[in-house]
């Protein structure tokens, strides 16, 4: 293990052979240690955990779908609220009366 470039590991149950560099090697088998495990079992968990995991997107989405859903009071409320902020419609552009009057009358 010492003065290797990497520390070689087989996975228990495939045969697949990884090398590693001797830091990383290092703190597993502290980690492993430290836990009372071997190193290939510390890789394994550490590696089989990041598969685990769900996406962004997903947690997104299972956020969402345990929302409740709003009652017809609260959209009508919202749709109100939305109502009420808009702006008019305007046809004229905002350089449509270009130079201001003001500057006009000034000359």
């Amino acid at each position: 293990m010492q003065g290797t470039p990497g520390l070689e590991r087989i996975a228990l149950r495939n045969a697949v052979t990884i090398q590693i560099p001797d830091d990383l090697a290092r703190g597993l088998e502290g980690i492993a240690a430290a836990q009372r495990k071997s190193v290939e079992q510390v890789a394994l968990e550490s590696l089989r955990s990041l598969f685990d995991r769900a996406s962004a997107p997903e947690v997104v989405l299972l956020a969402v779908r345990e929302l409740s859903h709003p009652s017809a009071g609260a959209v009508d409320d919202l749709d109100a609220a939305i109502a009420a902020a808009r702006l008019p419609v305007g046809t004229e552009g905002a350089f449509d009366r270009w130079p201001p009057q003001s500057a006009q009358n000034a000359d």
